[in-house]
């Protein structure tokens, strides 16, 4: 039964050093604020003056000096933030404590051998905000409805051993407190957020999850070695069903074999997991298909664009669009693997940019990825900035996410948005066109480019075909399987060097003025007049690679 309750206990600071605390984050001055309520999540730039939300966690990644620490706690106390995390080992002098003290933010020191993206991930896990559109949260089995860090820690109570919940893939959702208490491969595993690939890859080969999804019982794993990463601890793991698909599974890392009372609070406990898991998926779909409804909104500019801009919390706010679609994807919307692709490329856009900018709205809208950036501060280098955003998310997620993003004019407020959109969607289909050469291009950056493939489409819609000398050759060529409108396009895109240009069409430079001599004659082209050697190149960028000349005898 699903029961009111009046407040959120996972949104604290001591909630966070609970449940984080044994292997991602030491406090190094914290005082009194372990009862602050956190609001967001925020990696610090020290060229961006981008707003905080009050409340929030920021990331100092890469400062390490007392002083610029000092300097940060101070600056971002006066911002209205609760904590700063900076890379450990940190030295909790006299001078960090009274700084820490007097700006009223928490100092907390990142693990070695975390990441900041993992701790930015698990931080949002716990400062979730509850059901989308509810008033208050609510209650699954007396814990917060999806919150899978309680229910750990709940369980690992129960079992008297340190417990993981991951998903079907071995990542990490969430996990109790005493994991110092297992062995070095359960803290690489939690600090990485994701179970080692050689550790899944010797389970695998012992058919140990073959076991998992199968058996309806917990599966006892014995101390072994897989490659360079030994479990000292058996593990005990069962398979978090809804019906017949796998949600996921918990593990608990013990020193015997479960008693049979323990055997079946496991079994209970997966119940009341898959319960969660359910309502955090049900959640996270009606929150998706809201936003992008709003983002989708507020995009086209229509009557409802002010009410979406205001529900975003965009209103007034000066902003930049991205657009982000997937390199060399084929156009086949019901491909399950390609939606889930896109949507899982979204979402990692939808981290990325709320740690940057917190105000961020990312929607995944059709086949293409949308996200209004609020650009505070100076207008006059924003398209740089934007253009670092996106390109430090693109080596973030490496070619693996294999994604292009075009980037918008900056809009000076709501009815601007669609305007930057256009130049976005331009963009993208800039660097989707030219698949791999750019990942990240501006609209003004690819001004020409876009306006050829307008152009390219107007022609086609018309049913135009090539005329005069390109016909001519296009016919020859067909006839005779000679290369003379490939000559062209080198020595057209060499601006007539004939060095680079033989070098790209692969053949000897000799070989190649006799070939351009060739293509004039047959072609009829003064290829010494500008005019002609302008018309010529506007007909091949426009007119398909392959296109064919329609009335017979035009060949030569």
């Amino acid at each position: 039964m699903l029961t009111p309750v009046p407040s959120k206990p996972h949104t604290s600071l001591g909630r966070v050093l609970e449940d984080l605390g044994d292997v991602l984050l030491e406090p190094v001055a914290v005082g009194r604020t372990t009862r602050k309520q956190l609001g967001g999540v925020v990696i610090h730039d020290p060229h961006d003056e981008s707003d905080i939300p009050g409340g929030a966690v920021v990331l100092g990644v890469g400062v390490r000096e007392q002083d610029e620490v000092v300097r940060l706690l101070r600056d971002v106390g006066a911002r209205g933030a609760a904590a700063l995390v900076v890379r450990s080992p940190v030295t909790p002098t006299p001078e960090l404590r009274r700084a820490a003290d007097s700006s009223g933010v928490a100092l907390l020191g990142l693990a070695r051998g975390a990441s900041w993206a993992q701790l930015a991930a698990m931080l949002r896990t716990l400062l979730a905000e509850g059901d989308v559109g509810e008033v208050s949260p609510q209650t699954l089995g007396g814990m917060p409805s999806g919150d899978l860090f309680a229910l750990a820690n709940a369980i690992a109570a129960l079992l008297d051993a340190p417990v993981t919940i991951e998903d079907r893939n071995s990542r990490v959702l969430a996990f109790s407190g005493r994991q110092d208490e297992a062995d070095p491969s359960r803290v690489e595993t939690i600090l990485g957020r994701q179970v080692p690939e050689r550790f899944t890859r010797g389970l695998e080969q012992d058919g140990v999850f073959e076991r998992l999804y199968r058996d309806h019982t917990p599966v006892y794993v014995d101390p072994q070695r897989y490659e360079d990463i030994e479990i000292v601890l058996p593990r005990v793991a069962l398979a978090v069903r809804a019906g017949d698909e796998i949600l996921g599974s918990i593990w608990a890392a013990v020193r015997e074999p479960l008693s049979e009372e323990r055997t079946q609070a496991l079994i209970d406990a997966t119940k009341l997991v898959a319960l969660h898991m359910l309502r955090l998926r049900a959640g996270a779909d009606v929150e998706r298909r809201l936003r992008a409804d709003l983002v989708s909104t507020a995009l086209e500019g229509g009557s409802g664009a002010p009410e979406a801009i205001a529900r975003l919390g965009l209103l007034g706010q000066p902003s930049i669009v991205l657009a982000m679609g997937l390199l060399g994807a084929p156009a086949l919307e019901d491909d399950l693997r390609l939606v889930a692709d896109r949507q899982r490329v979204a979402d990692a856009l939808a981290m990325h940019l709320s740690a940057v900018q917190p105000r961020s709205a990312v929607a995944l809208v059709g086949d293409v990825a949308y996200g209004i950036v609020p650009m505070p501060g100076s207008h006059d280098d924003c398209q740089e900035r934007s253009v670092r955003v996106a390109s430090t998310f693109l080596e973030r997620t490496g070619r693996r996410a294999a994604a292009a993003i075009g980037i918008g004019p900056l809009a000076l407020d709501g009815s601007g948005l669609r305007a930057s959109r256009d130049g976005a969607d331009r963009a993208l289909r800039v660097l989707l066109t030219n698949a791999g050469a750019k990942r990240v291009a501006t609209a003004d950056d690819v001004h020409v480019d876009a306006l050829m493939l307008e152009l390219a489409d107007l022609a086609a819609a018309r049913g135009d075909v090539a005329t005069g000398p390109v016909a001519r050759l296009l016919a020859y060529d067909a006839q005779h399987q000679s290369q003379l409108v490939h000559t062209l396009r080198c020595w057209l895109d060499a601006f007539g060097d004939i060095g680079a240009a033989s070098a790209a069409a692969y053949v000897h430079p000799n070989t190649f003025r006799y070939r351009l001599r060739r293509l004039a004659e047959v072609g009829e082209i003064d290829l010494d007049d500008a005019g002609e050697r302008f018309a010529a190149m506007v007909q091949l960028r426009l007119l398909p690679r392959d296109a064919r000349t329609g009335p017979p005898g035009a060949e030569d």
